[in-house]
Order: structure tokens, then C-alpha cells, then sequence
């Protein structure tokens, strides 16, 4: 039997295996704004994942190379809910 192949059971099955496409919320350097939004995402039961964390020590932490907040392709429209109703904008620093 074929399964159906819809873009949300492709999600729900690649949610399954772990392998979630991720998006950019965000990039910042304010690593304590970065910290903030961790933690308010969590609160919602929305995970999401710092990139470029470790490049930006390796440089120095100079500011050059700025951290990216990504969500799951999924969560991207509620996770802008939430940091908007917080008061957070969504242009880059």
C-alpha cells in the first residue's frame, strides 16, 4: 500500500526520523537577547538552535560573524507570534 505523500505527512515523518528542516528566525550578536528568545521559545515548547556560535568565538567574538536563531519550518509562524507579543522585531542587527 503507497502511502500518501501531502507536505504535512513528509514533515511528520521526517519530524520522526529527526530530520526537521530549519529555518532562520533571526541573526544577532546580542548573545543575551539570544539567550532570551531560547528561553522564550522553550516556554512555549518551540525548539530552536543557535548556528554559528562556535565560528563567532573562533573570530574572536569581535562581533563580525553574527549568531542565527533557526526553528523548525513548522513553528516559524507561531515562534513570530510569540517574540512579537514579547516585543521583539525581527530586523537583523
Amino acid at each position: 500500500m503507497e502511502r500518501l505523500r501531502t507536505p504535512q505527512s513528509i514533515r511528520l515523518r521526517q519530524r520522526e526520523k529527526g530530520r526537521v528542516p530549519m529555518v532562520e528566525l533571526l541573526r544577532t550578536n546580542d548573545t543575551v537577547r539570544l539567550s532570551w528568545l531560547v528561553a522564550l521559545l522553550a516556554d512555549a515548547d518551540i525548539e530552536a538552535v543557535i548556528l554559528d556560535a562556535h565560528t563567532s568565538i573562533v573570530e574572536g567574538s569581535i562581533g563580525a560573524i553574527p549568531r542565527r536563531l533557526m526553528v523548525a519550518d513548522d513553528d516559524l509562524a507561531r515562534a513570530r507570534r510569540i517574540l512579537e507579543a514579547a516585543g521583539e522585531s525581527f530586523r537583523r542587527d
